[in-house]
């Protein structure tokens, strides 16, 4: 079979491959040159969508609504948008092997293409307890959620929910946020996960004190501290109770899993090089082949900031990295170089009526602010994280956009500190001063 000749391809239908797209008709593209391959049925969408408004009892969001690039204040990328734009959107479409040294890329339906320069953007898939042996993990009622199928089917349980006690297994961003919009849909929530407080990785446990007096006053019941050991089934093989390694249990039918990522390196695992879990890509996202760019999830690119290499899973990190490749490739068909790839990380998150951003690193000290801290449930508060008296990395809940670019300029800018009082007697004040 002769190979189908594309000059551009994408692997991967997500965020990072609707802002590529995007990037290469903004930066000149002709009809027939650009191929992307996706699993999904869906064209491009704004995934973060999934574990918020989707999921809403109320005026739910759903497609064609959050088509890329709505996420960033763009056009909106309907099916028929890259028609128009003579992009090939193969959808439902797997690539099931890769061959770098002669370019080429074979579908599932037995299809060979070969490119010019190809982009990696699979992004990643959930962790499945059923991977970690756990008993009962595959038994029917337990959800995960990475795309509109698993969103759909969430969606079903709770309509078919009839007073039942759901679990949520997590205590990271997908499970703060389902279990908001599961309370939201007036289903009682546990809420499980073995660390010693929400958000480990960001919160420190003053911080997550908020929020889990937040969302107890939501009626949600945290159980902190302990792991799911097993999962019981009814005689039809539905889950009907969720065991914990502290000996409880909580009687349930309705359970989601929210414990991690691991990011999709298939098909090209082993082809190119590796380094913390993701492909090693320089500042522009080439990979060790000059002809193959990784971005978004699966890259481990050069953090210029802070000196270091970084992975990182972010919808904002896809949606930057994407556009970075895309004008790095159409630069050097014409012999010029782009500005290397200078991030300033960025998380945020929303859920019942709160929503906080943070930017930068969080490492050193932490200073929390704001009127009582985070002990009253309607102040405005924040943190700083200081090293080596810089402000590396700030926090805000409840900011205006205004505010929340006031805490962005300061991680960017990270000012020096002589004494952790002026932050927080200055609070949102010292950001204004940067």
């Amino acid at each position: 079979m002769a190979a189908i000749l594309r000059k551009y391809i994408v692997v991967g239908g997500g965020v990072a491959g609707g802002y590529a797209a995007r990037e290469f008709v903004k930066l000149g593209l002709q009809p027939g040159e650009l191929t992307i391959f996706s699993k999904e049925a869906a064209a491009p969408y704004e995934r973060p969508a999934l574990s918020k408004a989707y999921l809403f009892p109320d005026a739910p969001a759903r497609l064609p609504g959050f088509h890329v690039c709505v996420g960033s204040g763009g056009e909106k990328q309907l099916p028929d948008w890259y028609a128009e734009k003579g992009i090939e959107l193969k959808l439902e479409t797997e690539i099931v092997k890769a061959d770098v040294e002669n370019k080429t890329l074979t579908t599932n339906k037995g299809d060979i293409y070969e490119y010019g320069t190809l982009i990696l953007a699979t992004g990643s898939t959930f962790l499945n307890l059923a991977d970690f042996k756990t008993p009962g993990a595959d038994a029917k009622g337990i959800y995960y959620l990475r795309d509109i199928g698993d969103a759909d089917k969430i969606v079903e349980a709770i309509k078919a929910s009839k007073g039942d006690e759901a679990v949520v297994v997590g205590g990271g961003y997908i499970g703060l946020e389902l279990a908001a919009c599961l309370t939201m849909n007036k289903i009682k929530v546990n809420m499980v996960f073995p660390e010693p407080c929400l958000m480990p990785r960001l919160f420190t446990p003053e911080l997550a004190s908020f929020y889990e007096r937040y969302y107890e006053g939501k009626g949600v019941n945290i159980i902190k501290g302990t792991t799911v050991t097993a999962f019981e089934k009814d005689d039809n093989g539905h889950v009907s109770k969720v065991l914990l390694k502290n000996g409880s249990s909580v009687n349930s039918t309705f359970v989601v899993v929210g414990v991690g990522a691991r990011p999709l390196l298939a098909p090209l695992k082993g082809l190119i090089e590796e380094e913390k879990g993701g492909f090693k890509v320089d500042a522009s996202f080439k990979t060790s082949n000059p002809n193959v760019y990784a971005v978004g999830d699966i890259a481990t690119f050069p953090m210029k900031m802070y000196g270091d290499s970084r992975r990182v899973e972010h919808v904002d990190h896809a949606r930057k990295s994407a556009m970075q490749a895309v004008q790095a490739i159409k630069a050097a068909e014409k012999g010029e170089v782009v500005d290397e790839y200078d991030y300033l990380p960025f998380f945020y998150s929303r859920s019942f009526n709160l929503s906080w951003q943070f930017y930068g690193d969080n490492v050193g000290e932490t200073v929390l602010w704001g009127r009582n801290g985070a002990a009253a449930s309607e102040s405005k508060f924040g943190a700083y994280w200081v090293k080596d008296n810089k402000v590396m990395g700030a926090f805000l809940e409840g900011g205006s956009p205004d505010e929340n670019k006031l805490i962005a300029k300061v991680a960017r800018e990270q000012p020096t500190v002589n004494s952790t009082d002026e932050l927080v007697s200055g609070g949102l004040g010292f950001a204004s001063k940067i």
